[in-house]
């Protein structure tokens, strides 16, 4: 049976038995339930969701929303795979306690799994999803998707917080762990005056011989542009042939270790390499992690880790 008919099915019937239970109820003389109270409504792109007022099973399935939910104190029922050492991450831990969370969907959204998971609420943020498939999920339960107000995958970490904050029930607390992430970033700001302007290029993922170069505004590269960094003109692939592109005030390589980029000698002779101006981290280091989910643990975890390398790096 095709996924999407399967959700309808389930849909139907539980349609079904609601029915089913009206009827019942009138026939015994009782009066019919009242109606469950309703939390907050959202606006999103495509259009609004009302959440529950009580949310107790969150389902994520962009790719770094289950991050914003631990950021909250909320473990999901069920996540979107990407970086296989995410569950090892300190401040994924500190929550989970090591607890196995279910996670699927690495080629795309598997919405057999999202139904399994009987969620009262799905965050679908950071996942540029179509209209057709926010009407799927929302068949399963309510769906909240990113606002019109920014480009598909683009939403301020701040404003992901904050809207997850109000799907879950714990918006309160989402201020002040947005508060408390802003206080911080600004504290760095004020103790390193040379960040501001320095134009900061982060490649992505270059384990395998190619460059991407992370544009401004992408959340993966938020708390470089937070601190005050200036983003490179150029984004996108790199070949071997313009690794010109990267020799800025400072590089940032996320995905490869230094022994990896050095081997190529086109890389190795760019002044900001020589010059000890670049910066390396992997996709299973926490702070690797920690720059690509980008919820409010993530951000302080990355903030600790960077400043005294970027301190560094703006002086040289």
């Amino acid at each position: 049976m095709e996924v999407a008919t399967m959700v309808r099915a389930r849909v139907v019937g539980l349609i079904a038995t609601a029915l089913a239970v009206v009827v019942l109820a009138g026939c015994g003389g009782a009066p019919a339930p009242a109606a469950a109270p309703t939390g907050a409504t959202i606006e999103h792109r495509y259009g609004s969701t009302t959440v529950p007022a009580q949310v107790e099973r969150v389902a994520t399935v962009g790719w770094n929303d289950q991050d914003f939910v631990l950021g909250l104190g909320v473990v999901p029922v069920m996540t979107r795979s990407w970086f296989d050492a995410y569950w090892t991450f300190p401040w994924v831990q500190a929550v989970t306690k090591g607890a196995e969370v279910p996670q699927s969907g690495e080629d795309g959204i598997d919405l057999e799994a999202v139904a399994a998971s009987r969620p009262d609420v799905i965050i679908a943020i950071y996942e540029d999803i179509d209209e057709d498939m926010y009407r799927t999920l929302s068949a399963i339960a309510p769906t909240v998707v990113q606002s019109a107000a920014y480009p598909p995958e683009k939403t301020p970490w701040d404003v992901q917080l904050l809207t997850t904050g109000r799907a879950i029930g714990r918006e309160d607390l989402a201020e002040q762990r947005a508060a408390q992430v802003r206080d911080r970033i600004a504290a760095v700001r004020a103790a390193h005056p040379s960040f501001a302007g320095k134009v900061l290029v982060e490649d992505f993922g270059p384990e395998n011989g190619g460059h991407y170069l992370i544009p401004a505004g992408d959340p993966r590269r938020a708390l470089f542009d937070a601190l005050g960094f200036a983003t490179q003109e150029h984004s996108g692939d790199v070949s071997e042939e313009r690794l010109d592109l990267l020799d800025r005030d400072v590089l940032f390589v996320n995905g490869a270790t230094e022994q990896q980029m050095t081997a190529s000698v086109p890389f190795a002779r760019l002044g900001v390499v020589r010059e000890g101006r670049t910066l390396y981290t992997t996709f299973s280091a926490p702070l690797g992690g920690a720059l690509s989910y980008g919820g409010p643990d993530a951000l302080l975890h990355a903030i600790d880790r960077l400043e005294p390398q970027l301190a560094a790096a703006t002086t040289r």
